[in-house]
């Protein structure tokens, strides 16, 4: 798909690190201008580095999405520089693992705050670009949407949420000619994987290296998916060739869900 995404501007949140900067990177290798979000400038500054040796260098944005206020300010920033969006890719949002009794509740708060309540504005601030171009929404959430794990209550909860809500907005979709979709990543070789691990590790006592090769022993899986894996699957949903796909989750996790779905 050389060139695929020429003249187009694609939002991703948590565009700095991981999976959506890795997502920024392969759009601007397609001709897209990017817009990258994330609250530290550090980050920030590398990914420009990264995406720019790609393509077109991105706006960089540095706000807070946890607050309606932060989004806002990521919204007029695109509105300011492009007053245009093609595609928005919602991979903001880092929750806590560990034992429920030990979870405080300022943890599920702000886990729902970056990863569901983010996505929902960020939704509703561009959706009328979106929809002038005939756009896609991109929702990047996890398999523990639908595989609950004790150690892992408040991701599986946001993640699920996550999921009712891109499909109830796919229909709003199917009206208005703009594609949502959600992408549920397994274990996925990130800094992101290994900050879970280290908390897993501290709730159970075990070593980080015997839980990495329990999850790949457990789940009978290959490897662990990289954050390149998650991006080819993007792509393919915001080209042509994945235009009738609408109101999807697709699992990319090797295997490792167990279920029919």
């Amino acid at each position: 798909m050389p060139g695929e995404f020429e003249g187009e501007v694609v939002v991703v949140t948590g565009g700095s690190r991981g999976i959506g900067r890795e997502i920024a990177v392969d759009f601007a290798r397609q001709g897209a201008q990017t817009a990258i979000i994330s609250s530290s400038e550090a980050h920030l500054a590398d990914a420009v580095k990264i995406i720019g040796a790609a393509g077109l260098a991105p706006l960089a944005i540095t706000t807070d999405l946890r607050t309606l206020e932060g989004c806002q300010k990521a919204f007029e920033a695109v509105k300011a520089e492009f007053n245009r969006c093609d595609v928005l890719v919602n991979s903001a949002g880092a929750t806590r693992a560990g034992n429920f009794v030990e979870l405080p509740d300022n943890a599920w708060m702000d886990g729902y705050a970056l990863k569901f309540f983010a996505c929902v504005r960020m939704c509703r601030l561009f959706w009328p670009m979106l929809a002038a171009a005939h756009g896609n929404v991109i929702n990047i959430s996890g398999v523990a949407a639908h595989s609950p794990g004790a150690d892992f209550t408040i991701g599986g909860s946001v993640n699920a949420a996550m999921g009712n809500f891109s499909k109830g907005l796919s229909q709003q979709g199917k009206k208005d000619d703009v594609n949502v979709n959600v992408i549920h990543p397994g274990a996925t070789e990130t800094e992101r994987f290994y900050q879970l691990i280290e908390m897993r590790s501290k709730a159970s006592g075990k070593p980080v290296e015997q839980l990495k090769q329990e999850a790949l022993m457990k789940d009978g899986i290959r490897r662990l998916a990289t954050a390149q894996d998650i991006s080819a699957l993007a792509l393919f949903l915001c080209s042509e060739k994945g235009r009738h796909i609408q109101g999807t989750a697709i699992a990319v996790d090797g295997g490792a869900t167990v279920g029919y779905y």
